[in-house]
């Protein structure tokens, strides 16, 4: 039997994440071992290449260390992540590897952190899910893991396990004593804190140099003349963002700010329905000017308007794009560089179309701020901004890291609201107004549906069904004569697709009503299909073994045919599947 079979299931595109149960002591050992080979191969390999320096302005008492053998390690709030990061930590020092402990910290605080050595850091969370399950995110070289070198790790993990390892006591993580190794060295709080906002404080010195002069001043009368409710749903923002926003705002009020892995309100996704409830009510309460609110590990943002509405994701990734084009570093507003903005496959029709009217190149991405993060590192990279419909944001105009920071990204939208009123000069200009003024549309929330299994075939559902939706098109898009809507098209095709459920009997005028003419298929992620009035999208997702689905539409009409496509495209695979996609209501 294979070694941690129990364990593979952790191993995702992302992280290591899943039920608390099956984080037992020999596997997280098992883990520490493989992080330690990793790290060690890692600098083995940039040991006659050159250090990058990072893109973050560093602060004087914070020099830069040029030891390649740092990791820095956090943890969220979840119970038992500070054992695992402990136990980490102390498996890496005994590999010669040095770790400087960073406490309790948002991921994005560790990523920071990581950038003020060399890009080397653990953070053991489980970012959004729920109080039961635990995690590990990190960073190899400034870079996060690809899907691939995830399943290597597992593969390497197993291949070292010993046999004194699987002798070991498979005992929870909770009932660990671990000493403390000497050779650790911990950051203060106050200087893991510090530096981190120090950081921020200089891009807005670089943007709006006012800031600057005012830095030193504790008068409220010069912070950003604007009511802000924080929700940090319990999560690892709770330990900063009052100090954070603080120094920026004149007025913050503050919500379930208090770390707890208890998590008594729910888990800490600010996109489920109904999860932002509270911060509504308690902008409407205040009379506040905008509610922000946090996932549990910092990546995710979401955003309540002055009248107490969600802004929807796709106006909050425009919103967030605007800021980035209007505070362009003046190197990159020269006219041959024509910048580009990222959005992943979920997003809506209505996007690409906005984002073109400032004129930046909308780019379509895969799904996963990860996958976005490897394209916008690349040298020659001319995407300026990127975002998900799931809240996270990455920034990319070197002022600040290539990562998505909830926090960072509201101070910037938050800062631009701020100099739009003024610039204006008419006063405030309300979140409301501004999201008023975007095209209207109605959508389902993503739903996760049960992937259908394909008898007689060599590929999945979801390439079975891309390949019907590129053959369907070809056909669509073929010179045909005017009577050609009753002519029979036998779409049995043994070299193109094996899936049985395709042998069937097919009209031109069948074909044109699935996908008519102008209709534009991306495959990048899934089938993605954007009609003239709206979009669908089904894509395996990449945390769970099943089908993610989300539509929009114009009007609910429009919404509703959308879904009937999807439904009769999906219905010879699997009628339960097109069943559920025909009802799935509107948000």
């Amino acid at each position: 039997m294979p070694s941690f079979a129990a364990q593979q299931c952790l191993f995702r595109a992302y992280d290591i994440r899943g039920s608390r149960q099956h984080f037992t002591t020999d596997f997280v050992y098992a883990v520490g071992n493989a992080f330690a080979h990793l790290y060690r191969a890692a600098n083995h390999h940039l040991e006659d290449s050159d250090v990058k320096n990072s893109a973050t302005t560093q602060n004087d008492s914070n020099p830069k260390n040029t030891d390649k053998n740092i990791v820095v390690i956090g943890y969220d709030m979840r119970f038992g992540s500070d054992t695992i990061a402990q136990t980490l930590a102390n498996i890496l020092t005994q590999h010669g590897l040095q770790v400087i402990q960073l406490g309790l910290i948002t991921t994005p605080m560790m990523a920071f952190w990581t950038e003020q050595y060399q890009g080397h850091g653990i953070v053991v969370t489980a970012s959004h899910s729920a109080k039961d399950i635990l995690g590990i995110k990190w960073l190899v070289n400034h870079k996060s893991p690809s899907s691939r070198e995830i399943q290597l790790l597992y593969q390497q993990l197993t291949d070292n396990y010993s046999q004194n390892q699987r002798n070991a006591q498979n005992t929870l993580l909770n009932t660990l004593d671990i000493p403390m190794p000497t050779n650790q060295n911990d950051l203060s709080g106050e200087q893991v804190i510090e530096v981190y906002i120090d950081a921020i404080a200089q891009v807005f010195w670089q943007i709006y140099p006012s800031c600057k002069q005012n830095s030193n001043n504790t008068s409220s009368s010069d912070k950003l003349d604007l009511v802000v409710v924080i929700d940090c749903l319990h999560g690892a923002t709770s330990n900063i963002a009052e100090r954070l926003f603080d120094r920026f705002c004149r007025q913050i009020i503050m919500l379930n700010d208090t770390a707890d892995g208890n998590l008594p309100f729910g888990n800490p996704d600010p996109t489920e329905p109904y999860r932002l409830k509270q911060l509504q009510q308690s902008v409407l309460h205040h009379q506040a000017d905008i509610g922000i609110a946090f996932d549990g590990d910092g990546d995710r943002l979401m955003v309540v308007d002055n009248s107490g509405s969600v802004v929807i994701a796709d106006h909050l990734l425009y919103l967030l794009a605007q800021v980035a084009l209007a505070e362009r570093p003046t190197p990159l507003t020269d006219a041959s560089l024509t910048s580009q903005i990222l959005f992943d496959i979920k997003c809506s029709h209505h996007l690409p179309k906005l984002l073109s009217e400032l004129g930046t190149v909308p780019v379509i991405s895969k799904t996963g701020s990860s996958f976005m993060r490897q394209q916008m590192q690349h040298a020659d990279s001319q995407i300026l901004f990127a975002g998900e419909l799931s809240g996270h944001f990455i920034f990319n105009d070197q002022r600040f890291i290539i990562y998505d920071d909830a926090m960072y990204a509201a101070l910037r939208l938050l800062h631009w609201l701020a100099a739009a009123d003024d610039i204006n000069g008419n006063g405030k200009r309300s979140l409301t107004d501004i999201t008023q003024c975007l095209p209207a549309m109605v959508n389902t929330a993503d739903h996760y549906l049960p992937m259908p299994t394909i008898p007689e075939s060599d590929c999945s559902f979801v390439e079975q069904l891309s390949r019907l939706c590129q053959y369907l098109r070809k056909l669509v898009d073929m010179t045909v004569e005017e009577d050609a809507d009753d002519y029979l098209i036998h779409t049995d095709l043994p070299s193109f697709c094996r899936c049985s459920a395709n042998r069937q009997r097919i009209t031109l005028k069948q074909a044109r009503d699935l996908l008519p003419v102008g209709t534009k298929l991306s495959c990048i992620d899934g089938v993605r299909l954007d009609f003239a009035h709206g979009f669908g999208v089904l894509r395996q997702s990449n945390t769970s073994h099943k089908l993610t689905a989300r539509f929009a539409g114009d009007t609910l009409e429009d919404l509703k045919e959308i879904q009937a496509k999807f439904a009769a495209l999906c219905h010879p695979f699997d009628k339960q599947l097109a069943r559920q996609i025909a009802t799935m209501p509107a948000e």
